[in-house]
């Protein structure tokens, strides 16, 4: 079967979409979007952005009574196209097994934004008693990564789409900074040098398949989340940092590029300006 006979049976719903951002992303009008780790934070603010442009968005997350809220900061119009589904990226059964239910009832995975990740900043590397935090950081940050990355790769690759996927990758992984006081990276920071080969591994895998998949990574400086109570607003009053809709905006952009561009690594840092 071929990839237009493929393309005109998977279910698109019509979505109304205006202004700038539709220009740009014109290609990826009701096609289907996984985001991981989208109950809150960048995530949630991706998720929110990509269904605003005109995208059929599901969110995966281990806490889906935040779901509610999400849906509920989407204009009427576009609610129905957001779904949130129950998923623990570091279990490999339950992954496989939501990836096919969306592709049962979607059509297929056009676009994978691999953002869930873990990070405690309070615990040392070294320090007694952290190895089920050690071992959560490992295999949501990697294990988790590369399954969702697998299934959503096995679906462009049935129907021969050029999809994208998109690495939430981080300045830690790339070099290691010296954190403030009270700021640890125990192995946070190898989890992201980790996504930086894994990126550039896929990247030529997909390249060798020849079916025009982009891989990119996205790397932010410092941003105020919830990942953790030292990125809250409080924590971050004195220090430059971003926020979510920046990291989202880059996402868009990388999304919104021609079909013969490919955004490879797009680093974020945040400077300090006069306030």
């Amino acid at each position: 079967m071929n990839k237009s006979s493929v393309d005109s049976q998977m279910p698109r719903r019509k979505i109304s979409c205006s202004g700038k951002r539709a220009i740009k992303m014109d290609r990826w009008v009701n096609r289907v979007a996984v985001v991981t780790g989208a109950s809150s934070g960048i995530g949630a603010e991706i998720a929110k952005d990509l269904t605003k442009s005109g995208m059929i968005v599901v969110g995966l997350a281990r806490r889906v009574e935040r779901f509610d809220e999400l849906k509920s900061g989407l204009p009427d119009e576009q609610k129905n196209n957001f779904h949130g589904l129950k998923c623990d990226v570091m279990d490999e059964e339950e992954v496989a097994k939501t990836f096919a239910a969306i592709e049962e009832k979607f059509g297929g995975i056009d676009v994978l934004v691999n953002n869930a990740g873990v990070y405690d900043p309070s615990m040392k590397l070294f320090q007694e008693g952290n190895s089920s935090k050690i071992s959560e950081t490992i295999n949501t940050n990697i294990t988790g990564f590369i399954s969702c990355t697998r299934e959503a790769f096995k679906s462009m690759k049935k129907r021969s789409f050029p999809g994208h996927i998109i690495n939430m990758n981080s300045i830690s992984g790339h070099n290691v900074p010296n954190l403030p006081t009270d700021y640890y990276f125990n192995v946070y920071a190898a989890t992201k040098h980790a996504i930086t080969a894994l990126t550039e591994t896929e990247r030529q895998e997909f390249a060798k398949e020849r079916l025009g998949i982009k891989v990119s990574s996205i790397s932010p400086g410092i941003c105020q989340t919830d990942l953790s109570p030292h990125f809250s607003k409080e924590a971050l009053v004195s220090y430059p940092h971003l926020y979510p809709r920046d990291v989202s905006n880059a996402v868009l952009y990388v999304l919104g590029t021609p079909p013969h561009v490919q955004i490879q690594e797009l680093t974020i840092k945040p400077i300090r300006v006069n306030s």
